[in-house]
């Protein structure tokens, strides 16, 4: 028999659901037929798998070693997106602007995936569960019933803030927050041209899966999906200019294919980028990535549980090639503070 004890990160979800996770290769007319035979039970009671579990529960659930090892694919090594090596990169703590028992708020490289597209890959989410196992603030078993997750995603060539759920709770609390658009994102983009007014507005964006690229439309059509984005200039010169951008909604290469549209292109965007003007770029200050910062994060007011989160603002400091070359543009040190 095995028996499992439900804590804050399974508390609240039906029986069928947790015990998808923990009999992950049983179909799950097998786990019903478990259930009406009473081999699977709650808190030593019959249960048909509609029950909303509560912390402090108990599952038990009454199989021989080899049926339950048939239906148990052990998760020691495989993480979201499928097998990782535990021996991979974890995460730095200096990649980490807060954290708690809920959430961490980390500050993502360029070069880096959010998370993985292949199984072969490697991504800052991987990084996270390990540097959480390496801490003691994870455990193997911990991970059959709920696995820690990045809850936005930042473009592989796009630095900063990434938002990741540690528990439950936490992970529904963020998932929120961005769905309803109640954080508020703030990107540094440098870019080609002179922008002098603040501007922006809504599009919309169609994506063409087979390039990945996006395109930006003015008016509906089909397949297309509205987007808003606004801008300010902190720094304008003949050539380059820095912009915060707000990003109202998140579609992807939205902030980059926009600033593209309007002629003012992200320097070191190889999808949107002016070529030439790049290559110039490059070889005068030896950026490889796209000048695309995800720097600042803005929570709403909250309550209950998150109030200790509520209106409070996290900032990543920039890459410091990306800050160098900010710092020659405009011939002074470049800090948060003094944006203009």
């Amino acid at each position: 028999m095995k028996e499992y004890t439900i804590g804050k990160n399974e508390a609240g979800q039906r029986l069928d659901k947790l015990l998808g996770k923990i009999l992950n290769e049983a179909p799950s007319g097998f786990i019903y037929k478990m259930l009406r035979k009473k081999n699977i039970k709650v808190n030593q009671s019959r249960a048909d798998g509609k029950e909303l579990l509560k912390e402090g529960d108990t599952v038990q659930i009454y199989l021989s070693d080899d049926t339950f090892a048939k239906f148990h694919k052990d998760k020691k090594t495989e993480f979201v997106g499928g097998e990782v090596s535990s021996k991979g990169t974890v995460l730095s703590e200096n990649r980490i602007l807060y954290q708690d028992s809920d959430i961490l708020i980390l500050n993502k490289p360029s070069g880096v995936l959010s998370q993985k597209a292949k199984a072969s890959d490697d991504s800052i989410n991987e990084q996270m569960i390990r540097y959480l196992l390496a801490t003691g603030k994870l455990t193997q078993e911990q991970l059959i019933t709920f696995t820690p997750s990045v809850c936005n995603r930042l473009d592989r060539n796009t630095s900063g803030i990434v938002l990741a759920g540690v528990s439950l709770a936490g992970s529904q609390m963020l998932s929120s927050l961005l769905k309803e658009r109640t954080v508020h994102k703030y990107y540094l983009a440098l870019v080609l041209g002179k922008v002098s007014k603040a501007g922006g507005g809504k599009a919309y964006l169609v994506k063409d899966s087979k390039t990945n690229q996006v395109r930006i439309l003015q008016k509906p059509a089909e397949g297309a999906v509205m987007i808003e984005t606004k801008y300010r200039p902190c720094n304008a010169g003949p050539d380059y200019s820095l912009l915060e951008v707000e990003l109202i909604t998140g579609k992807s290469h939205q902030i980059r294919a926009y600033l593209a549209t309007l002629g003012h292109p992200i320097m070191g965007d190889a999808k949107y980028g002016d070529p030439g003007r790049n290559r110039e770029f490059r070889n005068q200050y030896g950026i490889q990535n796209q000048c695309l910062h995800a720097y600042r994060i803005v929570f709403p007011v909250m309550d209950g549980h998150f109030r200790h989160l509520s209106e409070k603002t996290w900032m990543a400091p920039l890459p410091e090639k990306y800050r160098e070359v900010l710092e020659k543009l405009w011939g002074k040190e470049l800090t948060y503070g003094n944006l203009e």
